[in-house]
């Protein structure tokens, strides 16, 4: 059944290291454990992902652990002068050692060197980052203290399984979390108001096949007076069960069908197009900033445009209302690793 919603509590593995019961929840009902995963320590991938954004300005923070290399970056995002600066610090062989939480509810997330203090914690409904950055760009630091507060919402969690080998994608994106903060660079401090910023989480535990190529776009702002985002994505895996693909009105999650991006790929800089086989996701996307990177060491490679733009269009929610979009802040990407 596509788009199947899986609502029990449950393992996310069974005894043979396949997913329980691929599908998709508003919430995190499978449960992971590390220590079920058939596949050894060096294919294991675990990270957390923060995007925190506004109209002018935005910042994206990551920890993980991608078994042979960790990566942790922080990117600073200026759409209002169209600039982006990332810096990112790679380990060696962190294979579990970093002890990243086995919930998405509940945690501390962390990494400290001589150079990178950044720490996530989860408790009671809020989310804080807090990042210390030494010589992050031009010979000065980096450094901020955000608050994300999460209320009772729904969220876009998936089980994705590849079809025929152990590989599997545990995800959860929560969208439309009010922000609340500071960020500070070359003696700029850049706020956040929760009454109008948002921030987004990406939180994934699995076992990847080698080379993928993915495309995930995802927006938040207030529309008619409520919280709206949407998550959309496909790229990976066998989504037969469900796709990521939801729309985020007042709280409530509106299950879409698949989505289809649309990229000039000869100018990622160029308008886009992204439509859907329900009619539900009908938009156009005009690039503001384009943080493109590549990364080649060994065995490890990555290709990745993540565009910031705006968005205009009509999504359609479960009963039928219509959204229409105009100039909506958000981002939409394509990345192709081999890791």
């Amino acid at each position: 059944m596509r788009n199947h919603e899986v609502t029990e509590r449950q393992p996310l593995l069974g005894e043979d290291g396949k997913i329980t019961e691929p599908g998709w929840s508003r919430r995190a009902v499978w449960e992971y454990d590390r220590n079920r995963i058939a596949s050894p320590a060096f294919r294991i991938k675990e990270w957390d992902y923060y995007l925190v954004m506004n109209e002018d300005y935005g910042a994206a923070f990551t920890i993980s652990d991608d078994g042979y290399v960790g990566l942790q970056s922080v990117s600073l995002l200026n759409f209002k002068e169209k600039w982006e600066h990332t810096e990112t610090v790679l380990t060696a062989l962190p294979m579990g050692r970093m002890k990243m939480p086995a919930s998405s509810e509940e945690g501390r997330t962390e990494f400290r060197n001589k150079r990178l203090r950044m720490e996530f914690r989860t408790e009671s409904g809020r989310r804080t980052i807090s990042c210390d950055f030494r010589d992050f760009y031009q010979g000065k630091p980096f450094y901020c203290e955000i608050s994300l507060d999460e209320p009772h919402m729904d969220s876009i969690v998936t089980a994705t399984p590849w079809q025929k080998k152990k590989a599997f994608y545990y995800n959860r994106k929560i969208n439309c979390m009010p922000a609340e903060g500071y960020m500070v660079w070359d003696d700029v401090t850049y706020w956040f108001a929760p009454q109008k910023d948002y921030g987004t989480l990406d939180w994934g535990r699995g076992v990847w096949t080698y080379d993928n190529t993915w495309y995930w776009g995802s927006g938040n702002g207030t529309v008619g007076g409520k919280p709206f985002g949407f998550n959309i994505g496909y790229g990976f895996g066998d989504t037969s069960a469900a796709t990521e693909n939801v729309i985020f009105y007042g709280g409530r999650a509106h299950k879409l069908d698949d989505v289809k991006f649309h990229i000039p790929e000869e100018d990622y800089m160029k308008p886009w197009k992204f439509t859907s086989s329900d009619g539900r996701f009908e938009m156009q996307f005009e690039p503001v900033l384009d943080r493109a990177a590549k990364l080649s060491a060994g065995i490890i490679a990555s290709d990745q445009h993540q565009v910031f733009g705006r968005m205009s269009g009509r999504a359609v929610l479960d009963d039928g209302r219509f959204i229409e979009l105009k100039d909506f802040m958000c981002f939409a990407e394509k990345v192709h690793n081999r890791y």
